[in-house]
Parts: C-alpha cells; structure tokens; sequence
C-alpha cells in the first residue's frame, strides 16, 4: 500500500489570520442569517439556524474551493498582492485596493446567488412532502393556478429573504473589518 501523507507537514507559515477571521465571519454569519430565516420563511428556531448554518458552510467551502482553484491561474503580480495582503495585511500598490472592492461585489453577488440555491435545494429536499405519495386525482385548473403562483411567490421571498440575509450578515462582517482596522 503506499503512504499518502508520508511526506506531510504543516506548513512554516500559516494563515491562521485568515482562518480564524473565516470562522469569525461564520460565528457572525450565522446567526444573523438564521434570525432572519426565522422572521421572514416562517420557519422554527431549529430549522433557521440548521439552514442558516448548512448554507454557510456549503458556501463557504465552496468559496475556498474556487479560491484554490484560481489561485494558481492567477498572475504573479496579483499573488504577491494577495500574499502580502493575507500574511500583513498591508497592499504593495494603490491599484490593488480598486480590484479588491471590485472582487468583493462579485463575491458578494455569488454568494447571493450560492446561497439561495442552496437554500431552495435544501428546502426541496428536507421539505414533508418528499417521500409521501401523491394523488391520482386530477387538480382543477383553478387549484393548478393557485400551486404555480404560491410556487413563484415562495421561490420569490427565498430570493429576498437570501438577499436580506446575506446583505445583513455582510454588513455586520464589514463593520468587524472596519473596526479591525482603526
């Protein structure tokens, strides 16, 4: 058999800046978002904060992931950018300042978006109606109506309730940066 960690070690610098201002974020995150699940989906406690926390993590491992992944493909000016910025906290040139906002409003967006179908996936999946039978009788069209509008108005509030969350817990996240860096 042959020995996949045999040459493993951590690493001499760490970041751990960064993975403990990660897990801040979430401690954050999470129950803001799942306040705001509460008020407006309705839902209980439980089920708010078990969302709320399923569709932070998911994302979350999914940002770090994609982050890893362009990582590599970025050029070697924007590495030495992001290295200083991540290990000192300090930007080697005023340029990198404007990519940065720029890159934080695509996050903030995909995250937007990551979030709500993860949420609307989690949502049709845990939902009580997944495992029992459905009827044979034909619904009247005025009933099938009634469906497809209470299906469009429920994935329309996910989208705002999402965007509500999300912009919550960001601004809270921001506050903390501001804050950090006075």
């Amino acid at each position: 058999m042959f020995d996949l960690f045999g040459d493993w070690t951590l690493p001499r610098i760490f970041p751990l800046g960064a993975i403990l201002f990660n897990f801040l974020f979430l401690l954050v995150a999470i129950p803001i978002e799942a306040y705001v699940f509460y008020k407006r989906l309705k839902f209980d406690r439980k089920t708010s904060t078990f969302y709320a926390i399923s569709v932070n993590l998911f994302s979350s491992a999914l940002g770090w992931f994609l982050f890893f992944v362009l990582e590599p493909i970025l050029p070697i000016y924007f590495k030495a950018e992001l290295i200083s910025f991540v290990f000192f906290n300090i930007f080697r040139s005023t340029n990198t300042q404007s990519l940065l906002i720029l890159t934080a409003f695509i996050i903030f967006f995909t995250t937007i978006l990551m979030k709500f179908f993860l949420l609307q996936l989690f949502v049709f999946l845990l939902s009580e109606n997944m495992g029992k039978k459905k009827d044979t009788l034909e619904p009247p069209q005025r009933l099938k109506w009634r469906i497809a509008t209470r299906a469009r108005f429920q994935s329309t509030n996910l989208v705002t309730t999402t965007l509500i969350a999300n912009s919550l817990s960001y601004t809270a996240i921001s506050l903390i940066l501001l804050i950090r860096n006075r």
